[in-house]
């Protein structure tokens, strides 16, 4: 009856689009589901408490809390037929080998942080490998290291770190829910990366298990796979169990401040300026501006406001004297900054008051809280003025969201494109993320605020990169290209990958097919191993 099951699939994943709630009781998936549980319970003894089907009432809530958007968390949204909450290795083995030996694709989940949710949601018959119980820190504070398994998150990192030393930390995102598996492979960032670079360039080693189940570190995977997890996402070539990485020397105080800039206080000027200061300031600065919708003046008018939001490494005299002379226009005081640990300027960077306890960095994602949709670009040359007031005015029509800007330049400038498959480096002044969200439910209102979010970026098309228009692959963004779930077009992914990648897009698909040529391991914006002949 398997065979018989496993034909049918095909057919199964184009009503799976249409059914409100896909459940893993109708007859095909029940056939598939109950061999597939009988292969993990038959191959791993104590497997049975990790396992999670829509007859275990926990199930639902296990699924929605790693789901960050509420985009896909709706009925319509495809459900997994089963959740493995991997508590060791072994059970990372058998799940791989049970999922494939049954047909079944396998999503790899550790924080759930996929804006795209391509962590959670298929349209085949999919299982989830739930990494949040692999969570463990081992810091070695001789060799300035640490081994950090993938469902560890940010905070949980930064927690450990600080409880370890008070003058090192790690350069990685300010959101600290978010988990090492993921955000480590797709080349994730933060506020030090003109200091330190990005994750991926600070990575020493890695284990990852295979298509066979095998665990590889980074003498056994060979340096084409290394390189290709250090940035070019690690779901493409199998999971990730944990990263080696090197920390980064901090001083023992820093100082970050948060200061709104409206159009009557010179917003505008002072974002202009913005464009050629911030990436030529000395590497130990980070200024990053937001550009956000905010009420003006009159009853009903709305303006765009800056927020300049920033970190150095050393004090907060030092900061003030050197952009009175670089940012006049920014118009700092020491009023206005902070001086606090690192580990404190990651509570602050998350949007905690100041003084707020580090426990707050142990918390993690638990559901989503809006529908949003998030895209990217990378700005090559400062934005003319005019040019500035119409984007402002497309975000005042669009009425909510916002736009970060994240200076390049620094050690960013330094590493060559093609040391790690993020090519993103000399030659861009700024990573944009675009954000746009909204709290009403159903199609027609999502429809609304995707095609808005399709408009703004249109609209930025003449001031961005281009040939190939460059994204982000942490700010996944379906709409770049979109491979079918149970089949990855060469093609396709010659599109988006083009995009996220560049010239580095063609040692990746190598990488591939050496590690996992019969593309197990998929999703829509995979890496593709090279066609066979």
């Amino acid at each position: 009856m398997v065979p018989l099951a496993i034909s049918r699939l095909f057919i199964l994943s184009i009503s799976l689009l249409f059914l409100p709630i896909i459940s893993s009781t109708t007859p095909d998936n029940s056939v598939v589901l109950n061999n597939f549980i009988k292969c993990l319970k038959s191959s791993n003894s104590n497997i049975s408490a990790a396992i999670f089907t829509a007859e275990n009432t926990s199930f639902p809530s296990i699924l929605i809390s790693r789901i960050d958007n509420r985009r896909y968390s709706t009925p319509q949204t495809p459900k997994p037929l089963a959740i493995i909450a991997a508590k060791d290795e072994f059970h990372v083995n058998t799940t791989i080998l049970c999922a494939k030996r049954h047909n079944l694709q396998l999503r790899i989940r550790s924080g759930g942080h996929d804006f795209e949710s391509i962590s959670s949601v298929s349209g085949v018959p999919f299982v989830i490998l739930d990494m949040f119980n692999l969570r463990s820190i081992d810091i070695n504070i001789a060799e300035e290291t640490a081994w950090v398994q993938a469902g560890a998150s940010l905070g949980e990192l930064y927690h450990k770190i600080a409880n370890t030393s008070g003058v090192h930390g790690f350069s990685a995102s300010v959101c600290p829910a978010v988990c090492s598996g993921g955000h480590f492979s797709g080349g994730g960032y933060g506020p030090m990366m003109r200091k330190y670079g990005l994750t991926v360039d600070n990575i020493l080693d890695a284990r990852i298990m295979d298509v066979n189940g095998q665990i590889l570190d980074r003498k056994s995977m060979g340096e084409d796979v290394f390189w290709a997890i250090r940035g070019g996402g690690g779901a493409s070539f199998g999971v990730i169990l944990s990263w080696k990485i090197k920390l980064s020397r901090v001083p023992p105080k820093v100082t970050v401040f948060n200061v709104q800039r409206s159009e009557i206080q010179g917003s505008l000027e002072a974002f202009y300026r913005w464009q050629y200061v911030a990436p030529n300031l000395p590497n130990e600065v980070f200024i990053r501006a937001e550009t956000a919708v905010v009420n003006g003046s009159g009853e009903g008018n709305k303006t765009i406001g800056v927020s300049f939001i920033g970190l150095y490494l050393g004090q907060a005299q030092e900061l003030v004297s050197l952009l009175e002379k670089r940012f006049p226009e920014l118009g700092l005081e020491k009023k206005e900054c902070f001086e606090m640990s690192w580990v404190e300027s990651t509570v602050f960077w998350a949007d905690y008051p100041v003084g707020t306890s580090l426990d707050v960095l142990l918390r993690r994602l638990n559901g989503p809280t809006q529908f949003y949709k998030i895209k990217s670009d990378y700005v090559k040359r400062p934005i003319p003025k005019e040019a500035l007031k119409s984007i402002w005015e497309t975000m005042i029509k669009i009425g909510q969201g916002w736009i970060k800007w994240n200076p390049y330049g620094g050690r960013m400038s330094e590493i060559p494109e093609w040391e790690t498959p993020f090519p993103h480096r000399a030659g861009n002044l700024a990573l944009i993320q675009y954000f746009v969200n909204w709290f009403e439910e159903g199609n027609e209102i999502a429809n609304h605020y995707l095609n808005l979010s399709r408009e703004l970026y249109q609209k930025m098309a003449p001031f961005v990169s281009e040939n190939p228009r460059e994204a982000f692959l942490n700010y996944r963004d379906l709409d770049i290209g979109e491979n079918p779930d149970n089949i990855t077009d060469f093609g396709t992914a010659l599109v988006y990958g083009r995009k996220y990648f560049t010239s580095n897009f063609e040692r990746l698909v190598k990488a591939k097919t050496i590690i996992d040529p019969d593309n197990f391991f998929r999703n829509g914006q995979s890496i593709p191993p090279l066609p066979k002949k």
